[in-house]
């Protein structure tokens, strides 16, 4: 297990609003060649933003993973910035850039897809 920045009962008890995303890692490729598909990667975010407050990792090599997300909080990246980062396959690093992408999908602007689906229609004729 590794942690960085707040957990879920530090963010309540000091009245901190935040949104909580996760990864499992039974769906990372690495971990299941290993033999060790358990655990998981959840991330605290401020509601709406990418800032992140606070990692919690559960899981083989979570000591090794939570490095990247130190030193986004230290230099103030976002998931966003993790997201565009390339991240070796397979690794058991893509948790991370795979928590970042569900963290995304969840704040996808659905008036944006609106947009974007009209324009591919159109591109299709």
């Amino acid at each position: 297990m590794a942690r960085v920045g707040l957990s879920e009962a530090e963010a309540r008890e000091k009245g901190v609003a935040f949104e909580v995303t996760r990864y499992n890692l039974a769906e990372l490729d690495r971990a299941i060649t290993d033999g060790a598909a358990h655990g998981f990667v959840k991330v605290l975010t401020a509601p709406g933003k990418d800032r992140i407050l606070g990692v919690t990792i559960v899981g083989d090599h979570a000591g090794d993973l939570i490095a990247e997300f130190v030193l986004a909080m230290k230099q103030r990246l976002g998931l966003n910035k993790l997201l565009a980062t390339i991240h070796i396959y397979p690794t058991w690093a893509e948790a991370n850039k795979a928590v970042a992408g569900n963290w995304r999908r969840a704040h996808v602007s659905p008036r944006l897809l609106a947009i974007v689906e009209r324009f591919h229609r159109w591109r299709r004729g």
